[in-house]
């Protein structure tokens, strides 16, 4: 009987029911805050990637492509053409600069505070992404002309028959349809699944 109790993993002894769950329960503890701050790190490498793409993009248009004709990339399909924009997604809004700053700004917090309950990697690759997309057009707001919290976003990637954009609203981009991705199958920032 003894025997079988081990095999099928049934403590001989009352006590060491208690004694085995108190040592998962603190190796427990111990991993959890260690895999929150690798998710964290995550998340801040993933936005400092696409905030740095997305700085040095703009700085080397800027200087190279700024007053100068369009660069054909793939003929008439896509294009590198400069322009400044003041308002939203696709140049809506231009009148309300100052409140999407201030949106832009909401954002980076909201993340910054949801880091902190953050277990998931996928999550921490779409909250990476959306920060760094909102850090670039914010930096872009604060310190571009015409003036501080009124600059204009650097766009310059230029589809056929598309709003032109650049690669801050690209991260933006993925990393909501990441986000809708998750939240579809179930998946929370803390990493739990649950099915609705």
């Amino acid at each position: 009987m003894a025997e079988a109790e081990r095999i099928i993993g049934t403590p001989d002894i009352p006590d060491a029911e208690g004694t085995e769950g108190d040592e998962a329960e603190n190796r427990v503890e111990e991993t959890a805050p260690s895999r929150g701050k690798r998710k964290i790190m995550v998340l801040f490498a993933v936005a400092v990637f696409a905030y740095l793409l997305d700085l040095i993009s703009k700085t080397i248009v800027v200087a190279k492509l700024e007053h100068h004709p369009p660069i054909e990339i793939l003929g008439d399909w896509l294009k590198f053409d400069v322009i400044r924009n003041a308002g939203a997604a696709f140049g809506f809004g231009e009148a309300y600069t100052i409140i999407f700053t201030f949106i832009a700004a909401s954002v980076i917090v909201v993340i910054a505070r949801l880091a902190r309950k953050l277990y998931s990697l996928p999550w921490a690759i779409a909250l990476g992404l959306l920060l760094g997309g909102a850090l670039g057009n914010l930096t872009d707001r604060i310190f571009r002309a015409p003036g501080t919290f009124q600059g204009a976003v650097v766009d310059f990637i230029a589809p056929a028959h598309f709003a032109v954009f650049n690669l801050a609203d690209s991260a933006i981009v993925c990393g909501g349809i990441l986000i809708v991705i998750l939240s579809f199958k179930g998946l929370d920032p803390d990493g739990t699944v649950h099915e609705d």
